[in-house]
């Protein structure tokens, strides 16, 4: 999750998907202009940092939450595991993702189906060989059970998530985590369940705290480009000076429509392919 990001895919927003922003639960209608010149940006800044961005094209008409690459699939040593999102209308994005990472020279090493659902914002790598999944509303045990035996090297380990707002409403387990070096990440505690908290204390990871008033603006939700290399939303002035104090280089990016209108952070926006030193 931390080491340097060397490929990443992306999938840019198209006009004729925003439409259907009720549908799918944004926030407000995004601009069709203003979205497409955010995430160009955005993926200037991804280039900039020295990874290669892929452009993942399948069409997937109606759909705006396409945008958000870093749930259809989760990448490991033996390739993609194309997973199953909970979210009804996003089901058809694993297959077309799956298809632009194999012509990326990713291979696809597993599928997951049927009722076996997990989402990527789920999932969260804790060094090589241990996998946290957040069990919610969008993610469930059988799709849990699926994805541990798909990575039989892998310690996965679940912790339930919080109702919160409740099943309308996403909340992943990366709402609440991201690292951003092998002993640091940034959280939010007040939700955090308290099984991952212990492990994280165990593990001797260093806690960067996310305020109050800054969790629901995506205030945890950070992209390490490199070991304390992060990319930011905009905005959260307190989380980006405790990350700062951390020792952690926070670049930023503008995200009024690509990110705040449909809740989907610089994680969301990607899909890591490759990492390495």
């Amino acid at each position: 999750m931390t080491a340097p990001l060397r490929r990443v895919l992306v999938r840019p927003p198209r006009a004729e998907n925003l439409a259907a922003w009720r549908d799918y639960g944004w926030r407000g209608e995004p601009d069709a202009a203003g979205i497409v010149r955010e995430h160009e940006a955005f993926c200037e800044l991804l280039g900039s940092a020295g990874a290669e961005v892929i452009v993942s094209d399948t069409p997937l008409d109606g759909n705006p939450d396409s945008i958000y690459a870093y749930d259809p699939a989760l990448v490991a040593e033996t390739g993609a595991i194309l997973l199953n999102p909970g979210k009804e209308g996003r089901r058809g994005e694993p297959a077309a993702l799956g298809r632009d990472l194999e012509a990326a020279g990713v291979p696809v090493a597993a599928r997951l189906a049927g009722a076996a659902f997990v989402e990527g914002g789920d999932t969260c790598w804790l060094g090589e060989r241990t996998l946290l999944v957040g069990r919610g509303y969008r993610t469930n045990d059988a799709g849990i059970a699926a994805l541990a035996a798909a990575l039989a090297d892998v310690d996965v380990i679940s912790f339930d998530l919080p109702h919160f707002h409740g099943a309308g409403e996403v909340l992943h387990l990366m709402s609440l985590l991201s690292p951003v070096d092998e002993d640091l990440a940034v959280v939010y505690l007040p939700l955090m369940p308290v099984r991952l908290a212990e492990l994280l204390a165990e593990r001797e990871i260093r806690l960067v705290e996310v305020p109050d008033e800054e969790f629901e603006t995506m205030g945890p939700n950070v992209l390490a480009l490199a070991p304390r290399v992060a990319l930011a939303l905009e905005g959260n002035p307190v989380t980006r000076q405790r990350l700062q104090a951390a020792g952690v280089d926070v670049l930023v990016y503008a995200g009024d429509e690509l990110s705040r209108k449909g809740d989907g952070g610089p994680t969301c926006l990607t899909r890591p392919v490759l990492r390495a030193p």
